[in-house]
């Protein structure tokens, strides 16, 4: 049975839908590419999955209560399971990187996780979306990247918080991909569904783990976790679930070909210390994102 045609857009909409993709990735490429540092930061003065839980569970919270006041109808129990299960591996994955800072650079933990967009790719084609031709450069030239890294035994320095961060990619082309296929929420009430359900199992992780808060944080962790909260959840997270809807997977995860040179830049800033090699496999990674953003067709 065809699909049914869409209806006409009104005059301007597309340059409007243009201009808000773009204020998306901006915003995805430069703030996630700061919360590495922040993490660190925050981690110092709260246990890391304690802290992960915070940041979604307060964001998801003021977002959930600024739509109901809005008017936004309540979600109904089918849609609250799917963007629970999708928040779930969604924060999952940010809790994973979180643990791995334990052991890593922020800038490295930046530069691993620039290889998402090759397993998003790699999954949505095993759900019949087959890479486009500029997008398999992209991904050849990220590979190419983590080739380089390996090469240069920065991977092989910290094994455990290598293994955390690859986990941590592959939880998040997980719930990305899987996401644009269950009935979830609407609009930003997903946002909000996703957070509130991911932090909670944060929080029933950490606490499992023995992590507890004994103390009030000081003012540089809580400043950071503050941060996280509220850039890196709240405006971030809200971001990267518009541009699911808007734009293919691997232009929609191509921030993290962006985020490890905003993340290098911080890092070497704090003094934390940056490798040739690494320096090397950042210009793959952002070359790649010229070939993904060569794709414009629209997700749906």
């Amino acid at each position: 049975m065809p699909e049914p045609r869409p209806l006409p857009s009104p005059a301007g909409a597309p340059s409007r839908r243009g201009a808000a993709v773009v204020a998306a990735l901006l915003a995805l490429y430069v703030i996630w590419g700061s919360t590495y540092l922040a993490i660190r930061i925050a981690i110092a003065g709260v246990p890391p999955l304690l802290m992960a839980a915070g940041r979604f569970l307060l964001a998801g919270g003021v977002l959930l209560t600024y739509l109901r006041a809005r008017g936004a109808p309540w979600p109904t129990r089918k849609a609250w399971g799917a963007g629970a299960l999708v928040g779930v591996l969604l924060c999952a994955a940010n809790g994973l990187v979180t643990l791995a800072e334990q052991w890593v650079s922020s800038n490295l933990a930046a530069v691993v996780v620039a290889s998402l967009p090759l397993w998003t790719v790699l999954l949505a084609s095993l759900w019949g979306e087959r890479p486009a031709r500029a997008e398999g450069a992209g991904i050849a030239l990220g590979l190419a990247g983590v080739i380089v890294l390996q090469l240069g035994g920065e991977l092989s320095a910290s094994p455990r918080g290598t293994l955390l961060l690859v986990a941590s990619t592959w939880c998040w082309a997980l719930g990305s991909i899987w996401g644009r296929r269950l009935p979830v929420p609407d609009g930003a009430m997903a946002s909000a569904v996703e957070m509130l359900a991911g932090g909670a199992a944060l929080a029933l992780a950490g606490v499992l783990r023995g992590e507890r808060i004994t103390a009030v944080p000081a003012a540089g962790p809580l400043a950071a976790w503050l941060y996280l909260a509220v850039f890196g959840s709240l405006v971030a997270f809200s971001a990267y679930a518009f541009l699911l809807r808007q734009v293919r997977p691997a232009l929609a995860t191509s921030y993290a070909y962006v985020n490890p040179a905003v993340a290098v830049a911080l890092g070497a800033a704090a003094g934390e210390p940056v490798g040739a090699r690494t320096i090397g496999a950042l210009g793959l990674f952002v070359a790649g994102v010229a070939a993904l953003a060569a794709v414009r067709r629209p997700a749906r």
